[in-house]
């Protein structure tokens, strides 16, 4: 006969889903240990500080420059000291990821739609200037932090409002992000690499201004040198993120519309079926 590991009663203990390591970084995202202990002697310094100096150290030098070693020389104490707090850098940046998400300034929910979803494309535009190291971030693996939750939230909604559903939100958010991403990129990470280098985008491109009249083939690249004789690459604007979201968006708004509250029911009615979450933007 089988051993009964069922309790009195037949109770069976509950199932701890994931691991170890994933429900000890979602405590610290959910409930980090409060600031001041209520009894014994306060701390040099708490989780928060810990997260701080990680931000501002990712800020000035890049996620490469950003160890743990770093984080407690900042700080003052011994490196070993740290891991009291975060089990390591992996997890510490988890938890900067979800730090800055906090200054995202979230528009109201009655906005209309279009203009929620430009001024929170405008938000993470300027949270990635003052963090440019979040585009170094493998996007699919984003934290399921509270903070950067409530902006996949607000993004969500601003679509539902516009009449999209399920894998449609889904795909529209992805396209948003990834353009969004894609040109950030290619933008804030030049102005990084500018002031690290001193180097502008101007300088590397006229050191290279030979190019034209020695390697240049107008019968391999016929249709290059025809945008180019037609002034395509001399418009600013066709670089211009707003121009770029502003056609994307028309593309969502020519879409038939559904009534705002569909779908929204069986969302809630459909609560609680999986334990595992939505991805977040980007994730794919």
């Amino acid at each position: 006969m089988a051993d009964d590991e069922s309790g009195p009663g037949g109770y069976q203990p509950p199932v701890e889903l994931g691991t170890e390591q994933g429900r000890r970084i979602l405590e610290l995202l959910w409930e980090p240990p409060a600031t001041t202990p209520s009894r014994g002697p306060k701390p040099k310094i708490g989780l928060e500080d810990v997260i701080a100096a990680g931000v501002t150290i990712a800020d000035a030098d890049g996620l490469a420059q950003l160890s743990m070693r770093k984080v407690a020389t900042r700080l003052g104490v011994g490196a070993m000291s740290l891991y009291t707090y975060v089990p390591g850098r992996d997890e510490l940046l988890e938890l900067m990821v979800n730090l800055v998400h906090a200054e995202l300034e979230l528009p109201a929910d009655d906005l209309p739609w279009r203009t929620s979803v430009e001024k929170q494309v405008g938000e993470r535009w300027r949270m990635y200037e003052r963090h440019p190291w979040l585009l170094e971030l493998n996007m699919a693996r984003m934290p399921i932090g509270p903070h950067v939750l409530d902006a996949d939230e607000a993004l969500y909604a601003a679509l539902f409002r516009a009449g999209l559903r399920g894998t449609d939100v889904v795909s529209t958010t992805n396209l948003i992000i990834w353009q969004l991403l894609g040109a950030a990129r290619s933008q804030i990470l030049e102005s990084d690499q500018a002031r690290r280098t001193g180097t502008s985008a101007e300088a590397y491109w006229n050191s290279r201004a030979s190019f034209w009249e020695t390697y240049f083939d107008y019968r391999r690249y016929p249709t290059m040198a025809a945008v180019w004789e037609a002034g395509g690459f001399d418009d600013g604007q066709a670089y211009a993120f707003d121009r770029l979201l502003a056609r994307l968006l028309d593309g969502v708004e020519s879409r038939p519309r559904l009534n705002a509250d569909s779908g929204l029911r069986r969302a809630s009615s459909a609560a609680g079926r999986s334990a595992r979450p939505p991805c977040s933007p980007g994730s794919g």
